[in-house]
């Protein structure tokens, strides 16, 4: 083996899979900077993620070959970067290769000049497509300075522009009309036969559904709350999803959910079990249930740190190849399933031929209704579901001997508090109160060991170790979970600890231009440019969660300020939200929220426990819950007593207390 270059000290694993490549990489920092600056070298910055299949392959390809290595090294002050890690650096560089090549992605390799403006770039090149840019670009910066500089002039004041949101006036009254205007156009992209997009590749995209869903359910629109469902329910039988483990993997490449790409990310995961979780309380399909038990399982089975925390990542690949982990013959999957094996096989869509372009091989998903099979074989559903729950075992025995893929173990704060955020849902929904221990022992962890001494968070845990300043997507995850913790517990330190948090967000993060909230601290180390995370994705933006969490404390503490600016930022992106909802999903539940009317509920009293609990049986998906015998907060002044009462207030209106259940839901109705 080769000498190590600079990354073997980085705590990434991603970064420490490149420790032994011939190429000279540095990890972002200040030793790289000042090297570039100080020879004048243009910088190549490669950026991936430790379960990004084509990461590898262009690894294997280039990074590993000395011929490749040579050329980086001579011509350039090469840096690897995880995105994961460094959120900032990746979104500054992926702005700038989608305006060069209207498309971006990962592996995301970028050219800058020394003082780290980009002047070329793409994703994935070929090792010989890959050494031609190197050679031309190193000679275009020798001979013709000028022109480089140029070039990096334009495309950062490009990224300096792109996304900016100008203050505009606050809307006086969202309506019905508002929320039309952005599902209808929306509507004709959905897929009525396999669920999901009529596109492909196809992503869970967990927050577009649950805005659905909260639509179809309070505007009664049948078409939508059916789309949602169908959704769900086709995501579950796909080999999407690990039909024996549990899990859902990060999108199929084609449109029917069947052939995944085979990673498996922690925020798809937090969000896909509070999604299924939230459908099940809706509907109570107890389908719904199971898969959101099924993928907590697999979390605390393969993703759980000895400290309560959360790994990131699951890799596509093992043994070099991608899903060799998941997938069956028909011969060894007959051998290990037994007597049953044709019932099994029909039920899993196993042939000889195999499902998937691999030769022979299977990729486990449902293609058969329950009630085909029950005609069939003669058999009824729990006989059925007997029979595959003894054959998942058995098959899950036999795979956990394989070589297993690779685990990203670094621990990232917004991720976390993603899967801490599920596990209050699945305790309050699912009334375990196991779930809620473990969220309170990550909880607990993150605020006793990521907390920096300035009040403000670190965004990772690796090692014993917390280093990177976090990001406006940590707090806002964080926030969000503490505030879901307090409205299960009623222990109002969560809610002292988010206000704080949220103090320390408009303290460090606001821009004076913009409502919108920079991505980066002021705190942080500066970079070319200093940009908002907008725009809904696979995951929610930090922004519109920031604003969705002003909003709830803003009512929970009386804090009209809190109140003020969420609504400044809704107002921001309001008229585009019509133009593309999908990316702007989690922007469009404050919309629905603020057309409805958010429900406080505050319930006081000995009995206080019982009628929250019998409230979470119950749907209402535009609610904050409060209570308690002894509190601070203002909706509870003078409502403490022994006697149990719920109050429910919308838009600075309350009813009169009620004494039931029952009579809480006339009114939520």
């Amino acid at each position: 083996m080769s000498e190590p270059n600079n990354l073997i000290k980085a705590s990434s694993p991603y970064l420490l899979q490149h420790a032994y490549n011939p190429v000279n990489w540095y990890e972002w920092g200040p030793e790289a900077l000042a090297k570039a600056k100080a020879e004048n070298k243009l910088i190549l910055v490669s950026i991936g993620y430790s379960a990004c299949h084509w990461c590898h392959v262009m690894e294997r390809e280039s990074f590993e070959n000395h011929e490749v290595a040579e050329v980086m090294n001579q011509h350039y002050v090469c840096i690897k970067v995880d995105r994961e890690e460094r959120p900032d650096i990746d979104q500054i560089y992926m702005y700038a290769i989608q305006l060069m090549t209207g498309s971006g992605g990962w592996p995301l390799n970028c050219i800058c000049l020394p003082d780290q403006r980009p002047i070329y770039g793409g994703t994935y090149f070929r090792k010989s497509d890959w050494i031609n840019i190197l050679e031309n670009v190193a000679g275009l910066w020798a001979n013709e300075p000028d022109k480089a500089i140029q070039y990096a002039e334009r495309l950062t004041s490009g990224i300096v522009e792109s996304e900016k949101i100008i203050p505009a006036l606050a809307v006086e009254g969202y309506t019905d009309d508002h929320l039309k205007a952005i599902i209808e156009p929306w509507k004709r992209h959905f897929d009525i036969g396999f669920g999901g997009y009529n596109r492909a590749p196809k992503f869970p995209l967990p927050n577009n559904w649950s805005f659905l869903l909260r639509y179809g359910f309070l505007k009664d629109d049948e078409s939508v709350f059916t789309a949602v469902c169908h959704t769900l329910e086709e995501m579950s039988k796909g080999g999407i999803y690990d039909q024996i483990g549990g899990g859902f993997a990060r999108y199929s490449v084609d449109d029917k959910w069947h052939v995944p790409h085979f990673e498996k990310m922690l925020y798809d995961n937090a969000q896909l079990i509070s999604l299924y979780l939230e459908a099940y309380q809706c509907t109570k399909f107890d389908s719904f249930q199971h898969i959101a038990q099924e993928s907590i399982n697999w979390v605390f089975n393969e993703m759980t740190s000895p400290e309560g925390l959360f790994y990131s990542a699951l890799d596509a690949d093992s043994e070099g190849v991608e899903g060799k982990f998941y997938v069956w013959d028909k011969m060894q999957f007959d051998e290990i399933v037994g007597e049953d094996a044709a019932l099994l096989a029909d039920y899993y869509n196993v042939t000889e031929e195999g499902n998937w372009e691999e030769e022979q091989t299977n990729i486990l998903r449902r293609t058969l209704a329950d009630e085909d099979l029950f005609v069939k074989y003669d058999i009824d559903l729990e006989t059925l579901y007997l029979k595959v729950n003894e054959a998942d075992s058995k098959l899950l025995k036999v795979r956990n001997k394989r070589i297993r893929p690779g685990l990203d173990d670094k621990c990232l704060t917004a991720w976390n508090a993603m899967m801490i955020k599920a596990l209050v849902d699945a305790a309050s929904i699912l009334n375990d109160r196991s779930y809620y221990d473990r969220a309170v022992k990550s909880a607990r962890f993150i605020l006793q060991n990521m907390k920096a001494e300035d009040g403000g968070l670190y965004r990772n845990y690796k090692n014993g170790k917390a280093s990177i300043t976090a990001f406006l997507d940590d707090y806002a995850f964080l926030i969000e979970a503490l505030s879901s913790l307090y409205e299960i517990d009623f222990d109002e330190n969560w809610l002292n600890e988010a206000k704080q948090f949220s103090d320390y967000v408009l303290a460090h993060f606001t821009d004076a231009d913009s409502p919108m909230l920079f991505y980066t601290s002021a705190t942080s180390e500066s970079l070319i440019a200093r940009k908002h995370e907008v725009m809904d994705n696979v995951i929610p933006a930090s922004n519109s969660v920031m604003a969705q969490n002003l909003k709830r404390l803003g009512l929970l503490f009386d804090e009209d300020a809190y109140i003020e600016k969420a609504d400044a930022m809704l107002a921001g992106v309001e008229a585009k939200i019509k133009t593309y909802g999908s990316a702007y999903s989690n922007w469009a539940i404050q919309l629905l929220n603020d057309v409805q009317g958010i429900n406080e509920i505050a319930i006081t009293g000995l009995e206080a426990d019982a009628i929250k609990q019998a409230l979470n049986k119950h749907y209402i998906p535009n609610k904050i819950t409060l209570g308690g015998t002894k509190s601070n907060l203002p909706l509870l002044k003078g409502k403490q007593s022994n006697e149990t009462k719920v109050y429910i207030c919308r838009n600075k209106v309350c009813q009169l207390p009620v004494n039931t259940v029952e009579e809480a839901l006339e009114y939520l109705h």
